[in-house]
């Protein structure tokens, strides 16, 4: 029995998705009850986190072992209560099979009693909550008359949106996320004249009992979802290849990739929005990553025929002009053949492309619900396909293309496999290494032998983890199966 509420979707789009998770082809193969059960227990698992935390470790300035005392002291002096209130001190522990990868299991849910004051987070921020960090100012809606600084209160999630900023109270449908401390006051949230930053509520008994990364460690350590993270191992870049991350926001494939290339080479990491890419230039600066060459450019357009470069390359050299000063001092082009002035590219530039492509997003977790619309979810099909057409042009023959998403449905994962498949004949599924997930999902028409290549991630929360508040320390072979949902191909082309 789950401890929170499935996720609530708008009805067309969770109609749609138990479509999906009941199509002709999968229900023949195990019946409609199993495809049943298999479609709510994914909705139940999609509003509670995972069974770890993990972290990445940057083993380009430290080895993992060093980082993993260095975080185990870190984190030493927060406070941390066990399932029945007791102290706890979290081991960080190495991943058997990701060498850069360190998993601190999530306890709960605990029994935390609600208190008298109550304030209500918006979805996002309480999802947050849930996965360690505290609550900030910009997500409070709620909060009583009297609150000062100093009040201890229960913290709730407004899961249906519902709840008007600034009001005293609300009776709608909300869920306890854990209690803590008031570092504002409601006139502070609410009545401030300037921009709203820090803590109002610092966490100090969650439901969830994991440890807050606020500030730990910024250059050594970085939260991602452990199929993220395999990504860029199913990509396997080599010291000095060219390789192209084409929705690189907010950058950490694309410094993994960097890491895992030694900084040898280069990576050309692209995106549309402006500030995201001028934030990752700042990461990799810090991350002492001199490899990468970010651009704010639309990656369906990154692959140019011979007659538009020269026109395209002075107009992004004006576009560009705060690209970093070292990038503009080097040669033209690369050592690897890439020209450093930017986007577009000649078709055949790279060794591989990583295609995170944009997506429904629908497989990320603890989300309690989901406000887009059945148009929304359907919309990102068409975009993906425009990307993966720029990517097929843009990778080298005996080159590696990688396409992943964070979301569960069949039209953005092994659909677009089986478009791919139809649509470039140069294009062949590669076994994926390490394999951590299952194999691709019935319904898009491929075979078994073609299923078997590709990595599924199917949220799913272990048997009794989250019943009745008396939950056990998770275990380490659960570590692979209990993550977000999430799904990886692997091509090369001939």
């Amino acid at each position: 029995m789950p401890f929170f509420p499935p996720v609530a979707f708008k009805p067309d789009v969770r109609d749609h998705l138990r479509n999906t998770f009941k199509n002709e082809e999968l229900v023949s193969a195990v019946g409609e009850e199993v495809a049943e059960c298999e479609f709510e227990a994914l909705l139940s698992s999609l509003s509670h986190p995972p069974s770890f935390t993990c972290v990445r470790v940057n083993t380009h300035l430290a080895p993992r072992r060093h980082i993993q005392h260095t975080l185990q002291q870190e984190l030493t002096g927060q406070q941390l209560c066990g399932r029945h209130g007791e102290d706890v001190s979290l081991v960080p522990l190495p991943h058997p099979q990701l060498p850069d990868v360190l998993l601190l299991p999530i306890i709960g849910p605990r029994l935390v009693c609600v208190l008298a004051l109550e304030v209500l987070v918006g979805a996002q921020c309480g999802s947050a909550v849930l996965r360690g960090a505290h609550v900030f100012a910009p997500g409070m809606l709620s909060a009583p008359k009297t609150l000062q600084v100093g009040d201890v209160v229960s913290v709730f999630s407004d899961v249906e949106s519902k709840c008007t900023r600034g009001a005293k109270s609300f009776e709608g449908q909300k869920v306890f996320l854990g209690n803590g401390v008031c570092e504002m006051s409601r006139s502070d949230v609410f009545c401030s004249a300037g921009p709203l930053r820090g803590v109002a509520v610092r966490m100090t008994d969650r439901l969830y009992t994991t440890p807050c990364f606020d500030r730990i460690l910024p250059h050594l350590v970085f939260l991602q979802n452990l199929p993220s993270v395999l990504v860029s191992h199913v990509l396997g870049p080599r010291a000095g290849e060219c390789v192209l991350d084409m929705c690189a926001a907010p950058g950490g494939k694309t410094t993994h990739i960097a890491t895992l290339m030694g900084n040898q080479g280069v990576v050309v990491a692209l995106d549309k929005i402006r500030s995201k890419v001028e934030k990752l230039r700042e990461n990799a600066a810090n991350q002492q990553l001199d490899c990468i060459q970010a651009y704010c450019y639309n990656s369906i357009k990154a692959a140019s025929n011979q007659e538009q470069e020269s026109t395209q390359a002075a107009s992004n050299q004006e576009q560009e002009s705060t690209q970093a000063a070292s990038n503009q001092e080097k040669a033209q082009e690369s050592s690897c053949g890439v020209r450093v002035d930017g986007p577009p590219y000649p078709e055949e530039s790279f060794d591989r492309v990583l295609l995170d492509a944009p997506c429904s997003g629908l497989g990320q977790r603890p989300n309690m619900a989901v406000t887009s619309s059945l148009k929304e979810v359907c919309s990102y099909q068409p975009l993906q396909r425009k990307l993966l057409n720029t990517a097929v042009r843009l990778l080298k023959r005996g080159g590696v293309l990688v396409y992943s998403t964070c979301t569960v449905t069949l039209a953005e994962n092994e659909e677009q496999v089986a478009w791919a498949l139809r649509t470039f004949p140069s294009l062949q599924l590669q076994p994926q290494e390490p394999y951590l997930g299952e194999q691709g999902m019935l319904g898009a028409g491929l075979s078994h032998d073609q299923r078997r290549l590709l990595q599924r991630f199917r949220p799913r929360m272990k048997e009794g983890g989250a019943s009745d508040g008396h939950a056990s320390m998770p275990r380490l072979d659960e570590a692979n199966s209990d993550t977000i949902g999430f799904f990886i191909a692997k091509f090369v082309k001939s």
